[in-house]
């Protein structure tokens, strides 16, 4: 059970803040279940009300500031999440959004980045399927560093480049 104050992820509303942990006051509900109240850490003036043992909906806790430095360190080297087949590569990406594994978006935003690259390079634009994903990619992505970093997450792109460059620079 996630503790009142934590950082988590919820589903597809991205990363929330749990406001409380208690039973719902409802005389259709068993007042011996607990709820969470989560706020959405993105989505100004909203809240979800879910039961502590929902199994429907993915809940887990935020990665910490380690493991996103990992994760930053590495994706020079990691392999782009790339599927040539428009609709298999749709249905990959359907549910790596829906699983919401950061190492798994990395690999999803690099394949896009490079896609649009070359794409840009043929005088071509990006398809709108690939601009979806790579949008929902970095919305998921970007929230959860952010928090983990302590930081906002209009700022987490800059940071990541400047690590990147920075680190490029020590290896030469």
């Amino acid at each position: 059970m996630f503790k009142v104050g934590a950082y988590i992820v919820y589903g597809l509303n991205g990363v929330c803040k749990v406001e409380k942990v208690e039973p719902m006051e409802s005389s259709s509900v068993s007042s011996e279940r607990l709820y969470y109240t989560l706020v959405p850490v993105y989505v100004s003036g909203s809240r979800i009300i879910t039961p502590v043992d929902n199994k429907k909906v993915k809940m887990r806790p935020i990665i910490t500031k380690s493991e996103v430095m990992e994760l930053i360190n590495d994706m020079n080297e990691c392999e782009p999440l790339w599927i040539q087949d428009d609709r298999a590569r749709e249905e990959i990406y359907k549910n790596a959004i829906k699983e919401n594994n950061s190492f798994d978006l990395i690999r999803m935003i690099k394949a896009l980045y490079l896609r649009r690259k070359a794409r840009l390079a043929e005088g071509k634009k990006a398809t709108a399927s690939d601009e979806k994903y790579f949008k929902l990619a970095e919305e998921c992505l970007y929230g959860e560093f952010a928090i983990a970093l302590d930081m906002e997450k209009k700022d987490v792109v800059d940071y990541i480049s400047q690590f990147l460059s920075e680190k490029t620079d020590i290896e030469e």
